[in-house]
């Protein structure tokens, strides 16, 4: 399930040999045991920054032509939830900080000490060697962390602004845990990025250039050499970069891969059983976790995953610098 802009398959750890960190996070210590009340941030600092999406029944999934359909996009199913509230961008580079300093929390990338980095934006001086299969335009890169994104020599200082990358499954519930919120489902991710709409292509309709206004920070040119930034983006872009959906949400479509909380199955929504349908949570079991939305590596050509039904999983240890988050929360 490598893709130019899918990270699935855990690519971020396996293809290449590096010496092991002297601790590898684990699901314990970042979802099973919870951060201290004083180590937590207060959820009213951060509500202002969240949307509210109603619930009710919504079409879940796709049944595109253009689809992939051994990634389980179908079958298009009414799926009922209850209202939630969700953050209107990915978590920032910014915020990420302040979650950093506030509890001493090291990334999975930081920890492990390399993370994989697109190959034309990677500083090649600090690379490791070794490649995805099938992707050999990922580098698995020494010290590219959410706070050197292409390696040690570079800086998020200009880049406050934009989706935080680099962070596994395990540092995103860990933010979400000292944030007072939670990762998202599947389910409420795809209700709130379609804004509203019903079973469009993209959170704004259909067409994916109407009139010729780009509406998303994806790839355009030849992949993976040559990228001609029409959208205005070669890597990512600010959180906020484009127009809001229906619901008040940034960028679901491109940008970066967001996680979400359910564990990755390309059948288990399929069944009839009603958990599948009312409020889903996605499987008990599984070793992969659920990303949405594609990233500014994703084009036609390859991999159209920046349309709203699209999906894959990565494995939630894994990090890449085109993977971030945003946050979710129940109503009180």
């Amino acid at each position: 399930m490598i893709s130019c802009c899918s990270p699935g398959g855990d690519p971020a750890r396996t293809p290449v040999t590096v010496p092991a960190p002297a601790y590898r996070i684990g699901l314990a210590d970042t979802v099973e045991t919870p951060l201290s009340p004083a180590r937590r941030r207060d959820p009213a600092e951060t509500a202002e920054s969240m949307v509210t999406v109603p619930g009710g029944t919504f079409l879940m999934g796709g049944e595109d032509p253009d689809g992939w359909a051994a990634d389980g996009e179908g079958p298009i199913r009414e799926v009922t939830l209850r209202p939630f509230l969700i953050d209107a961008t990915c978590v920032t580079n910014a915020e990420f900080a302040v979650f950093a300093e506030a509890t001493g929390y090291r990334t999975e990338a930081e920890r492990f000490g390399w993370s994989y980095v697109f190959h034309r934006l990677a500083d090649r001086r600090h690379a490791v060697g070794g490649h995805v299969p099938g992707a050999p335009w990922w580098l698995a890169v020494v010290g590219a962390t959410w706070r050197s994104p292409e390696g040690p020599d570079s800086t998020v200082a200009s880049r406050q602004d934009h989706p935080v990358v680099h962070v596994s499954w395990n540092d995103a519930a860990a933010y979400a845990a000292w944030a007072g919120k939670r990762l998202p489902t599947e389910a409420e991710w795809e209700m709130a990025a379609r804004g509203g709409l019903a079973q469009a292509r993209y959170p704004w309709g259909n067409e994916l250039t109407p009139d010729g206004e780009h509406r998303c920070n994806i790839w355009q040119g030849r992949f993976p050499h040559a990228d001609t930034a029409e959208d205005g983006y070669a890597g990512t872009a600010p959180a906020d970069a484009f127009a809001p959906n229906g619901y008040g949400l940034h960028n679901t479509s491109g940008n970066v891969w967001e996680w979400c909380a359910d564990r990755w199955s390309n059948d288990w929504h399929a069944t009839e059983s009603p958990r599948t349908r009312i409020d889903p949570q996605g499987p008990a079991t599984g070793t992969a976790r659920v990303v949405r939305g594609g990233s500014y590596l994703c084009h036609d050509s390859y991999c159209n995953r920046y349309r709203v039904a699209a999906r894959t999983g990565n494995t939630p240890d894994s990090s890449t610098g085109h993977t971030g988050f945003r946050c979710a929360a129940t109503p009180r």
